[in-house]
């Protein structure tokens, strides 16, 4: 079974500085219907104006994971981290016990685009960590390659959840397949671009909610960028 989230009906404010889209409920945005998916909390779309951004703000017990798509953002947080993330840059921050950190456009005029992911952690309390790679353009063209995961597989980042995060930009008319082992589960989501789920259509901003289907091809109808949750 496949559950097309269209762009369209993802809760969406611009407040200027910042113009966000999210896939499930977050801050102001309540939809009982839409409160995640399985371990998958948030998936925001967030386009930042130059000079503009996030200040210094807490989390705790979240397993943050950002991507940058343009421009560039500068990280600050409590654990002493300081870095400046650009396209092909992917940060896992695990909350734990508790962080404060800032996220703000490093660019004076030019606005930053990136998505920012929660997913709920195996356990509370854990130790707080930060952590940045690299995954360079020609690594995850037409193929599925993994970023974060439980088992860090094929140097990805390691999360605490039974969760792997594959990013991957597709070529027009390359495909990728996906094998989804019994009793897992998938979410695709369309960061730009389009592309065809197991036939369905979906296009840049549109997510889908994978249950069921034991085998997954994605089908680039143009040149697009994707992400894709196998979750318990």
């Amino acid at each position: 079974m496949i559950v097309k989230r269209p762009s369209g009906a993802r809760g969406h404010l611009n407040h200027g500085w910042l113009d966000t889209y999210h896939t499930f409920s977050f801050a102001s945005y309540y939809d009982p219907a839409h409160m995640g998916f399985r371990d998958l909390r948030v998936i925001n779309e967030d386009r930042v104006a130059g000079g503009a951004g996030f200040g210094t703000h807490p989390h705790r017990d979240m397993e943050i994971v950002t991507y940058l798509l343009d421009g560039a953002l500068e990280h600050r947080d409590s654990m002493g981290s300081v870095s400046i993330l650009r396209p092909g840059d992917v940060q896992r921050m695990s909350a734990g016990t508790g962080v404060t950190h800032s996220e703000v456009n490093a660019s004076r005029t030019d606005p930053v685009h990136l998505l920012q992911i929660w997913i709920v952690p195996e356990r509370r309390g854990l130790t707080p960590e930060y952590e940045e790679r690299t995954f360079p353009a020609a690594d995850r063209t037409n193929v599925l390659r993994p970023i974060v995961a439980a088992d860090a597989r094929d140097g990805a980042m390691r999360i605490h959840q039974d969760v792997a995060v594959y990013a991957s930009i597709l070529d027009a008319g390359a495909s990728v397949m996906h094998a989804l082992a019994p009793g897992r589960h998938a979410w695709l989501q369309v960061a730009r671009g389009g592309v065809t789920l197991n036939g369905v259509t979906l296009a840049a901003g549109d997510g889908a909610a994978v249950s069921g289907e034991p085998s997954l091809e994605i089908v680039a109808e143009q040149p697009s960028e994707i992400l894709l949750f196998d979750l318990r």
